[in-house]
């Protein structure tokens, strides 16, 4: 049996979604919550292996209790079950740890089977959102280098061509230090790891001098 809480302020919503859960056989309702807080309190009481989490509450956002719930039961899977999928609202739902995202627009049939999915490992972005995601994505990426200053664009341009920091000074006639301040906001402005991926965004963006 898959142990499930359910949290969402809405009781027409969160009784339906109760309601169908419990004709799964392999589903078994240990608690549900109308807030956050409650939602934090319900699950640290009984232990669930997944939670289904609304985002906009009174009494502590699903963001903040997923936060909490994370922190407290690292083995539990939160599952977002909510109408909005904005960038405001889906990325720090994903860095505070939920599995999934689900849209209340969702069939039942949907829901449940992310359920099952998130017990055994596999996460679900329901389309919709994943789609909203890719674009986010495509578009931060194709304007990273935007950000960067005309000095910055230089030395992302010898990282490309794989030059070292001591190349890299001796090239634009600057100080090594300057090179790795350089460097480290390139890397912090690209959100990439390291120079071989700054390097990697040259060539996948077309900025390598012809």
């Amino acid at each position: 049996m898959i142990r499930v809480v359910v949290v969402d302020d809405h009781d027409v919503v969160r009784k339906g979604v109760i309601a169908y859960l419990m004709t799964e056989p392999d589903l078994e309702i240990v608690g549900e919550a109308s807030s956050g807080t409650q939602g934090v309190k319900v699950a640290n009481e009984t232990k669930p292996d997944v939670v289904l989490m609304d985002l906009i509450m009174e009494n502590g956002t699903g963001i903040e209790a997923t936060q909490k719930i994370m922190e407290e039961n690292p083995n539990c899977k939160v599952i977002i079950l909510t109408s909005y999928y904005d960038d405001e609202q889906v990325f720090p739902a994903l860095e505070a740890g939920a599995f999934s995202y689900m849209l209340k627009t969702s069939a039942a049939d949907e829901i449940s089977s992310a359920i099952k999915k998130a017990f055994s490992g596999e996460t679900v972005i329901e389309s919709k959102v994943a789609n909203k995601m890719m674009t986010s994505f495509r578009s931060h990426m194709s304007k990273a280098h935007d950000q960067l200053t005309e000095r910055e664009l230089e030395v992302l341009m010898c990282i490309g061509d794989g030059l070292t920091n001591q190349e890299i000074g001796d090239k634009l006639f600057i100080g090594i230090k300057t090179v790795k301040t350089h460097v480290s906001n390139i890397l912090s402005k690209l959100s990439v790891n390291d120079r071989t991926q700054a390097a990697v965004y040259v060539h996948k963006n077309g900025l390598v001098k012809k």
